[in-house]
């Protein structure tokens, strides 16, 4: 796979992590508290920052939001060491999910040849009616639908799912300490769903390498999902995996996190109220436990 970071920094290795927001609504506090863990993270190491747009979902993500992303970045005075908000506005980018849909395959062919990828017509109520037959949710290789021995073709309406094994995944991340976890805590991988998007956990693996992030930040929501992109990243040929840090949430007064879904108030609606930068950045700070320096 082709790597998209430059010789030079090839010749001096640094930590590279990356904030990679998904333009499915507005960046609202979470966000905020995201960008001063991998900001800061970043900055202790001596490390640099990617900026991604996930937009690996067709339905859910939409142009003007993803422009609103890159205009409130620019206002909060943040900037990535590669890419430029600039070069996003400019066109397709080696950097966003969407323009780079062939190494997404690419990534599927050689995984074929790694292990057994199917299709699946498995969706949410197939797992729900096996969850309410059984008092359980579905856990370890295979789909409820039993999809992999029935041999279904790929095509409309089928997703693909890719076979991992079995066992546990071990690391240690930077912020919780020694962790463990299955691969196939919710059954073998989806990469591509049943609408023919390639998936996050799919997209992230494949994008975290070519990339060269060796240090991954991100909130501790994903905590379950790391066993399973360590083994995917194996299985495509990464010799080592990246490391981890995952941060606490901000979350409402209920403890359930601030969402974009559930109408979390965006920063760009905070800025256009009055709300200062460093305010803004203080306050995500705080909901999240971080005292170290702030990005602005």
């Amino acid at each position: 796979m082709t790597s998209v970071v430059s010789p030079a920094a090839k010749a001096t290795p640094r930590v590279t992590t990356r904030f990679a927001p998904a333009p499915t609504g507005r960046l609202h506090l979470g966000h905020l508290a995201n960008a001063v863990y991998v900001w800061g993270l970043a900055q202790r190491l001596g490390g640099r920052v990617l900026l991604r747009v996930e937009d690996h979902d067709r339905q859910r993500c939409r142009p003007e939001y993803e422009a609103a992303l890159l205009d409130d970045l620019d206002r909060l005075g943040i900037a990535a060491d590669l890419p430029s908000t600039a070069s996003f506005r400019s066109g397709p980018s080696l950097f966003r999910q969407s323009d780079n849909g062939p190494a997404y395959e690419d990534a599927v062919r050689r995984l074929e040849v790694a292990t057994q990828v199917y299709a699946c017509d498995c969706s949410r109520s197939t797992f729900g009616a096996w969850r309410e037959a059984n008092g359980r949710t579905w856990s370890g290789p295979g789909c409820p639908g039993d999809c992999r021995a029935r041999g279904l073709p790929v095509g409309p309406g089928a997703g693909l799912r890719a076979s991992l094994g079995e066992g546990d995944e071990a690391w240690t991340d930077t912020l919780l300490g020694e962790q463990a976890g299955p691969v196939t805590g919710e059954g073998d991988l989806l990469v591509r769903d049943r609408n023919g998007n390639w998936t996050y956990a799919l997209c992230v693996v494949v994008d975290d390498l070519r990339h060269g992030v060796d240090f991954v930040i991100r909130g501790e929501d994903l905590l379950e999902a790391t066993p399973a992109q360590i083994r995917l990243g194996r299985l495509l040929g990464r010799e080592r995996p990246p490391g981890f840090a995952h941060h606490p949430l901000v979350r409402r007064a209920d403890g359930t996190k601030l969402s974009k879904a559930d109408g979390a108030e965006s920063i760009g609606e905070l800025l256009d109220a009055g709300s200062s930068v460093t305010e803004l950045f203080r306050l995500a700070a705080a909901a999240v436990g971080w005292t170290g320096p702030l990005p602005v």
